[in-house]
């Protein structure tokens, strides 16, 4: 009786363990419903189609569950132009499609800066970027890619052998939108194959007869993910059978954590944020780890890239042990780390302007110019236009028309009176009581007459010039 009730369990289990296809499918419901009404309902989606065994399978599983939903099935291939072979796997693909249905269209890019990220760098960029566009010309809002099980052990591997952290250790999500790698924020990439092991796609491929192409870059060993694929994961797999599932299911822990350190880092961002800062007080008041945390989200939602362990704790510690007056400037590779008056600012890096090279030189003046009644006059060398505006209070009309006008920055000593009942002060004094910062002020401009200061950008007039009455004018500075 108990060997009976045992086979029955046995024959159960087996009925009930997921097919490829209902593997899929599962995971393309998903993917909808899990990313939004756009998605659930799309009536469009489409396939990342190389022409490999992977994809080949994903190919036919996708046609299938268009024809059984009555959804239209795209298949996109991109043309690397990197293989001799590319002209036959172009055309291997879009006979494949012919024969099925599938609307097929392909697109041809160049590689951009394949010195400085590397080959295999540059062709997934600019892959992903030529996939969002096809998505985005025919209306596709769910877009299918073959990576499979195997393809997250390899980057979980990958990653560990990167030291990288929660993050990285996450591998790929079974569906995220990814809008800047595709350039689309319409559109969510589907990993449906990624519970799904290369044998059963093989297995797949085999009992269909499906025809698939063999891309000759995939077994050279240079490149670290091949390396991986032919040398070391054979060997786990002889010493660990099923690693890829455990590796699959490390990286699920992995994406709970992360998750949590972001919820956790959204919180401290909201009590943190001084506008577009950092209160750098209460960054002081956070753990070590809590404010490792902290920078990092707020890089990443600056669009950034992620900084270094080594250099986020040299730029935490030279920023947290600064006086409160210090000016302190770090530099990351895509911008400037500021503390100002015990707030950190990010900020761009900017060209220095054309018109900061006078300050070199004290005998030259700035650029000498007339107003002729226009209602603004663009000065790109000061990266900025200066605009004239009617006004109950500003300068006489008549008058200005008649001066001999110089804009040019600031050289130091220049002292303005912003009102009759204000004092006049140092430039640098409004500038302190206006809390704008020393870098900043750097790029504001300001307009004189030969003997006198007229106008400071992010300041205002000077009282001196000014009056009330018909036709007058105030000046406004708007940097572009």
């Amino acid at each position: 009786m108990r060997c009976s009730r045992f086979a029955f369990w046995s024959r159960t289990l087996k009925q009930q363990k997921p097919t490829l296809t209902s593997t899929f499918e599962h995971a393309v419901a998903a993917a909808g419903a899990g990313q939004g009404a756009a998605s659930a309902s799309a009536s469009h989606i489409a396939v990342a189609l190389s022409g490999g065994l992977d994809s080949s399978a994903l190919l036919h599983l996708a046609h299938a569950y268009a024809q059984a939903n009555g959804l239209t099935l795209h298949a996109f291939h991109i043309h690397h132009g990197l293989s001799p072979n590319a002209d036959t796997w172009l055309a291997h693909c879009e006979k494949e499609c012919a024969a099925l249905g599938v609307s097929f269209e392909a697109r041809r890019i160049q590689l951009q800066d394949q010195k400085k990220s590397g080959t295999e760098a540059a062709a997934r960029k600019a892959r992903y970027a030529a996939l969002g566009a096809l998505c985005r010309d025919h209306d596709v809002t769910l877009l299918l890619t073959a990576h499979h099980l195997d393809d997250q052990a390899e980057t979980v591997l990958l990653q560990l052998l990167r030291g990288s952290g929660p993050a990285g250790l996450s591998g790929m999500d079974a569906a995220n939108t990814a809008a800047s790698l595709l350039q689309n924020d319409q559109l969510v990439m589907a990993r449906p194959l990624l519970q799904a092991s290369r044998k059963q796609l093989e297995a797949y491929v085999a009992e269909r007869g499906v025809q698939h192409i063999h891309d000759e870059s995939n077994d050279d060993p240079r490149y670290a993910r091949n390396a991986l694929r032919h040398k070391v994961m054979p060997a786990l797999e002889q010493h660990f059978p099923g690693f890829q599932e455990r590796f699959a299911r490390s990286a699920q822990h992995a994406q709970s954590a992360t998750r949590l350190l972001a919820e956790l880092a959204e919180q401290d961002l909201a009590a943190t944020l001084a506008e577009d800062c950092l209160d750098i007080s209460k960054l002081r008041a956070l753990s070590e780890d809590r404010a490792y945390n902290l920078l990092r989200h707020w890089f990443a939602t600056r669009g950034l890239s992620m900084p270094s362990t080594a250099w986020l704790s040299e730029m935490l510690t030279q920023l947290l042990e600064a006086k409160y007056d210090a000016q302190l400037l770090v530099t990351h590779p895509e911008c400037h780390v500021r503390r100002y008056r015990d707030r950190l600012h990010l900020t761009p890096k900017l060209d220095d302007l054309a018109g900061m090279r006078e300050d070199q030189f004290d005998d030259k003046p700035g650029t000498g110019f007339s107003w002729n009644g226009e209602s603004e006059i663009a000065f790109p060398a000061y990266g900025g236009v200066l605009y004239f505006e009617p006004s109950d209070e500003g300068l006489d009309a008549g008058w200005l028309r008649a001066q001999k006008l110089v804009i040019e920055f600031r050289r130091g000593g220049e002292r303005l009176k912003p009102a009759p009942n204000r004092s006049t002060r140092p430039l640098k004094y409004h500038y302190q009581a206006l809390n704008i910062p020393a870098w900043e002020r750097g790029r504001l401009p300001v307009v004189k007459t030969p003997g006198h200061l007229l106008f400071a950008a992010g300041i205002g007039m000077d009282c001196h010039n000014v009056s009330s009455g018909a036709e007058r004018i105030a000046l406004r500075w708007q940097a572009v």
